[in-house]
């Protein structure tokens, strides 16, 4: 901190100004000519006419640009290799701050593909984390931290590169009460992303996972600028919008072909969050696709979407945006993160956003959102981490239904059309607090503990459509209000630990979690509620207070507790064959009481949930794989007499490939799955607050996924996926017979979001981007009655980056196509996909 401080201090705001002046001097001074190298213009080339072209030239002539850098193993340690363009990099001075050795190397600048940062956690035995980072006045700081002591090493440079040579410190300092343990963040730019962590609750590579699984970083959502996880799960095969509760929370997605509320993880933890989650504090988004009950316990076989938080940083990070839209859009955050005290062991994190918008449905309805999250780490030792996190989201938006079908198709109507009343509203405020514990017993074996709590208070009063007189157009209507408060725990402890038998490694993992969760909530409906005309609507229903609703139609208490112990093996049978193999068994008591009539019914579940899977590289950039893998879910749903349904039982069996290519810049992941469901929940027609169950849902496909970067400069993120999912057993109820399509589930759905960002010159960090995204015809209920039609979205964007700042401009729906995005439920809720819109940004680093 006090070389950055004293740096900015002797180039003074003058000579700031001059540096990121200098690029557009030069190239006005040199007519945009470059050197024979094909690099940037020569500064030398024109002579100074005042004081600030001389000292402009100066600065810039002596600056190298490190391009690339390497890691490369040797016999006692690890070479660290800055490449260079041109040039060769000034002598750099060293030091020793704790346990990492400090190289920093003046009159140099990053530029990498990735980014303008560089991060590699545990390279080497011995060696926790290699950092490479940009500091202000041209300096660029190189910090190799060791597990016990400080490395040594030494520099040799040529006009190409230089390479730090280091080799680990002794272990003298590993018990040291003042030896420092770098906290790894996960932070990386660009659209590539080796490694994840939901499917194996390691850090395992994707080319060594027998499951699809697909990787939303980071940098994706800032392109795209996402607010919801609607748009960012777009990028992702297989996964469509359903339920959405009247548009106000994320609601049940449909992974591979299976539609569920209950497909959430945070950080590994179930997250049972009832609103519109915020993405001021996600890292980057993990889909995991087909079951994972084996780790996480009772999930749809579909897949999980878990989301991956930020942490706090061991360096100091300030930054704050500005969004700004059509449609009365106005999003500002903030993100903070540091050390706390002198020695690095308390860091902190702090996220904020507040979010309002009108929407573009009539009644310039307004919705705002606050939301702040702070985080804090304590590294108690070197061999041991405490953090504490908060959340807390206060939501309130129109709670809106959509439009309606006539016939076949949705109602010919203005898609702004609002067939409720200008006051029907959902308010969700949620307070999540929670912990996580590690500790490393050696490098090999570690154990962790964590718990989560989370308190959901939710609340809506709206005018529900029920039916529609399809001769006159009139909508009845039900005026009705749910209150519900949801507690959510859980905690989680397990063991990790990495060993070998003979020429076989191995990864062990078990553990064991328990989770609580329970719902107090009543509903509460007038007598009788005014119709409305869907093509000449009469707005003004009279909505009197809640307590004046005389039925009762709802008023329950439900309990969920369970346990789970589950093993897991990651084998490295060869270096080129990888087996996993594990089990979790669970067992699950469900309580309901229903307070209008005294009764309650209870059950109790247990059930085995297995996987095993196979990975084969015949060559290394190049996995073959296939895997077998049950999914148990116990129904959280009851039916309208008040019973749960019985548990829903799923299997998955899947083959694929994944290859890295250009150099391991592009991951494509090419899958075909076959799943088969039991006793699936389906929402009862003639009550939506009830379900019903299905006899068997059979859901088979191929998908296809790629995210990378083409060439310096140019990422994408693109998908394909065929589904086909419809009933092969009809069960006991009569209302869905076998060989019904499953609603809002295409046959056919595609994305593809492209960049690219000039690398060099006057308008280096300027970047444009252009997305298309395609979902197939597909039915809009479960009855097959209608569909929904198909539909091409292009987006745009233009950005650009300079330094510590960056404008964006997105454009949302470019050619104003109109769509429909899906439906909730049965006739009466087909939800319209938003028009053109436009959504500008303005972020600064400090």
């Amino acid at each position: 901190m006090v070389l950055k401080q004293q740096r900015w201090g002797s180039i003074g705001l003058t000579g700031a100004v001059l540096l990121l002046l200098a690029p557009i001097a030069w190239a006005e001074e040199s007519g945009n000519q470059q050197d024979e190298k094909g690099g940037q213009p020569s500064a030398l080339e024109q002579p100074a006419t005042t004081v600030e072209e001389w000292l402009a030239q100066i600065a810039q002539v002596a600056i190298i640009q490190v391009t690339g850098i390497q890691l490369n193993a040797t016999d006692t340690g690890i070479d660290v290799i800055l490449e260079t363009a041109a040039g060769q990099l000034p002598e750099p001075s060293t030091s020793v701050v704790g346990n990492a050795l400090i190289v920093e190397i003046p009159n140099a600048a990053l530029t990498l593909p990735e980014g303008n940062e560089f991060q590699q956690a545990n390279p080497a035995e011995g060696i926790a984390l290699i950092s490479v980072t940009s500091l202000p006045d041209n300096w660029v700081r190189v910090a190799i931290t060791g597990l016990g002591a400080p490395p040594t090493g030494e520099i040799r440079a040529d006009a190409q590169s230089l390479v730090l040579s280091v080799v680990p410190g002794t272990d003298a300092a590993d018990d040291a009460e003042d030896a420092i343990q770098v906290v790894v963040t996960g932070e990386q730019a660009g659209y590539q992303v080796d490694e994840a962590t939901t499917a194996t609750r390691t850090d395992t590579p994707l080319r060594d996972i027998p499951q699809s699984i697909q990787v939303v970083p980071r940098q994706v959502l800032e392109d795209q600028q996402v607010i919801e996880l609607e748009e960012a799960v777009r990028n992702v095969s297989g996964v469509v919008p359903g339920n959405t509760f009247g548009n106000t929370q994320d609601g049940g997605f449909v992974i591979r072909g299976f539609p569920s509320f209950d497909l959430y993880l945070r950080n590994g933890f179930r997250d049972n969050a009832q609103g519109i989650r915020e993405f001021a504090n996600i890292e980057r988004i993990e889909v995991l696709k087909g079951p994972a009950s084996v780790l996480y316990g009772n999930l749809e076989p579909g897949g999980v979407i878990n989301f991956i938080t930020e942490m706090p940083l061991a360096d100091p990070y300030y930054s704050t945006e500005l969004e700004l839209g059509n449609y009365g859009f106005a999003r500002p955050t903030i993100d903070l993160s540091g050390p706390l005290n002198d020695d690095e062991t308390l860091l902190y994190r702090l996220n904020a956003a507040y979010l309002n918008q009108d929407g573009f449905r009539n009644f310039s309805r307004y919705s705002e959102r606050y939301f702040v999250a702070p985080v804090l780490t304590w590294q108690i030792s070197n061999r041991t981490d405490l953090t504490l996190e908060f959340d807390y989201v206060r939501d309130e938006r129109p709670f809106d239904r959509g439009l309606v079908v006539l016939g076949d198709a949705v109602a010919d109507i203005p898609i702004s059309r609002v067939l409720g009343e200008r006051d029907d509203l959902r308010e969700v405020e949620e307070i999540g607090v929670g912990y996580r514990f590690e500790h490393r017993f050696s490098d090999n074996w570690r154990v962790r503990n964590a718990f989560r709590m989370l308190f959901t208070d939710s609340f809506d009063y709206a005018f529900q459509p029920s039916s529609l007189d399809e001769a006159t157009g009139e909508l009845s209507r039900n005026l009705r209000s749910n209150e519900d408060y949801r507690e959510s725990y859980a905690l989680q402890t397990e063991l990790v630990g990495e060993f070998s038998t003979g020429p076989i490694e191995h990864t062990l993992l078990v553990g064991v979690d328990w989770s609580r969760n329970t719902l107090r909530g009543n509903t509460r409906a007038a007598e009788s509620t005014p119709s409305i005309n869907i093509f000449d609507p009469d707005y003004g229903a009279v909505r009197p207070e809640r307590s004046d609703l005389p039925l009762l139609t709802i008023d329950r208490f439900n309990a969920t507790n369970t346990i789970g112990f589950f093993i897991q093996n990651q084998i490295d049978l060869l270096d080129n064959l990888h087996l996993l193999v594990g089990g979790r068994f669970d067992i699950i008591d469900q309580r309901s009481t229903n307070f209008l009539d005294g009764s309650s019914s209870n059950q109790n579940e247990d059930a085995f949930s297995p996987r095993i899977g196979i990975v084969y590289q015949p060559i290394e950039p190049l996995s073959l794989y296939a895997s077998y893998s049950q999914s148990f879910q116990p129904n959280a749903f009851t039916q309208s007499d008040g019973s749960f349904l019985e548990p829903e039982r799923g299997r998955q069996f899947e083959i694929g490939i994944r290859g890295e290519f250009l150099d391991d810049r592009l991951i494509a992941n090419l899958a075909a799955y076959h799943i088969t469901k039991t006793n699936v929940a389906t929402t009862d027609p003639d009550d939506p607050n009830f379900s019903l169950p299905l006899g068997e849902v059979r859901s088979q496909g191929i998908e296809f996924d790629v995210a990378g970067e083409i060439l310096p400069g140019w990422n994408i993120i693109a998908s394909y996926a065929y589904t086909d999912a419809e009933v092969t057993e009809s069960g006991a109820d009569p209302f869905f017979p076998e060989g019904l399509r499953i609603a809002n589930v295409a046959p056919n759905t595609a994305s593809l979001w492209t960049t690219y960002e000039i690398q060099s010159g006057t308008l280096q960090g300027l970047g444009f981007g252009i997305g298309l995204f395609y979902v197939d015809n597909r039915p809009g209920d479960f009855d097959n009655t209608y569909e929904l039609p198909s539909f091409l979205r292009t987006d745009a964007a233009i950005y650009y980056r300079r330094d510590n700042w960056r404008i964006a401009l997105n454009v949302k729906n470019l050619l104003d196509e109109q769509y429909f995005a899906g439906a909730d439920f049965g006739r009466v809720t087909v939800r319209p996909g938003e028009p053109f819109t436009i959504l500008g940004s303005v972020a600064v680093e400090f």
